[in-house]
């Protein structure tokens, strides 16, 4: 396969903007910058950021054990997934495919961007990608298939053995979308960049990392997607308050550890509460910090939470999810109220 191949021609010929932050590369010690029309008078913020986030990215492989150069960030994995599509989904004619029940900005985007949204649901219970399925849907002009692994809304991660064969077959982009990886048993893809040219690995700072306030994505693929990447994405993506606070949260790896551990720990107690609880039919496993459970009657159940003072989401309307709520497993005291609040409806 060759991703140049399936890069739309007109961001392949693309000439990307030039700030001056990307002309000028020497140290900037005893400089004084008169090259990108800032105001001159220090506060910590006057100066446009590094474009290209070498600290931060310096620190994120360091952590995640993958080179500068296979890591891109963003406003958010939102924005990743947005260039993304633009890259490789040439408008009014590509596709994207889904695996529904799954998160809806894949398909947001798509509309956004004029691309087609093919839809490839879920095996009913398991929640499975159903593999050959998949493969006969796509067409030449298949660009991406997103795979959310763990899966939001239903919590359960793909099978290994799964993703490996749409790897394999899927003549196109495969997105890893591993925002809740760190609540998993399983291992991250970002292992298995170097074996899969056409594997894309997207994480983020807000679940585990306890920073969603300040939208930061990240885009792990191989050096050559990287870079075009690069070329369409704006100049000053990543804010310098963003790069900051960042680093200060990943220089803190033992207080996110330990902030999974007890999540893990309140996952299990919840979902043990869950199952006593006379009106929820099912609770189903999970590998992220939620827990999806089938209840007699999802609309009445989530209007008496909200009433009880208590915001979860209902799903009843996506496929496969009649009747099921989507739960945030949160601290010991809020997991405590919602279990009280569950039992006296």
């Amino acid at each position: 396969m060759s991703i140049q191949d399936l890069i739309r021609p007109s961001i392949k010929a693309l000439k990307p903007y030039s700030s001056a932050r990307d002309e000028f590369k020497g140290s900037k010690d005893n400089l004084i910058f008169l090259d990108a029309n800032e105001n001159p008078f220090e506060n910590g913020v006057n100066r446009y950021p590094d474009p290209q986030q070498g600290e931060l990215k310096a620190l994120i492989s360091k952590i995640k054990n993958v080179p500068t150069e296979n890591i891109l960030l963003g406003n958010g994995s939102d924005e990743v997934l947005d260039l993304l599509i633009r890259m490789f989904c040439e408008p009014n004619k590509d596709n994207i495919i889904i695996l529904p029940p799954t998160y809806g900005m894949y398909e947001v985007l798509a509309n956004v961007n004029a691309v087609e949204t093919f839809k490839v649901n879920l095996s009913y219970e398991t929640f499975q990608p159903q593999d050959s399925n998949i493969i006969e849907a796509a067409n030449i002009n298949s660009k991406i298939l997103f795979l959310c692994s763990p899966n939001n809304p239903t919590g359960n991660s793909f099978e290994a053995s799964t993703i490996e064969f749409l790897l394999k077959n899927f003549k196109g982009i495969v997105v890893i979308d591993e925002a809740y990886i760190d609540f998993a048993i399983e291992d991250s893809w970002l292992g298995k960049l170097q074996h899969f040219p056409n594997l894309v690995v997207t994480q983020t700072l807000s679940k585990a990392y306890g920073m969603a306030g300040i939208r930061l994505g990240m885009c792990f693929a191989s050096a050559e997607i990287i870079a075009t990447l690069n070329k369409i994405k704006p100049p000053y993506n990543i804010n310098q308050l963003t790069q900051d606070k960042a680093m200060e949260g990943l220089r803190k790896m033992t207080l996110v550890n330990s902030q999974i551990a007890c999540l893990l720990d309140e996952r299990g107690a919840l979902i043990k509460a869950l199952e006593d609880v006379d009106f929820i039919v099912k609770v189903y496993p999970s590998d992220a910090n939620f827990v999806m459970v089938k209840v007699d009657d999802a609309n009445k159940r989530y209007e008496q939470l909200i009433d009880s003072g208590i915001v979860i989401r209902n799903r009843t309307t996506q496929p496969l999810c009649d009747n099921c709520l989507r739960l945030t497993v949160g601290t010991e005291e809020e997991n405590k109220r919602l279990i009280e609040n569950l039992k006296t409806l």
